[in-house]
């Protein structure tokens, strides 16, 4: 359970640098908000539910 969490906790981080990553590559020749907000959670927003659901699976399976 122990690695599970610690996997889960290191991926987590990788996550959000990568959301960071993607959202200042979004920003960076953007000329308005909705140039920037619009693309970035069009394509973050399938990875984090994905992340999220993959996590509840792996804790939940392990809890049993």
């Amino acid at each position: 359970m122990i690695r599970v969490r610690l996997g889960l906790a290191i991926g987590f981080a990788l996550l959000l640098y990568g959301t960071v990553m993607v959202f200042l590559a979004f920003d960076r020749q953007s000329h308005s908000a909705s140039d920037t907000l619009r693309p970035f959670v069009i394509t973050m927003a399938p990875v984090w539910i994905v992340a999220i659901a993959g996590a509840m699976v792996l804790l939940r399976s392990r809890a049993k």
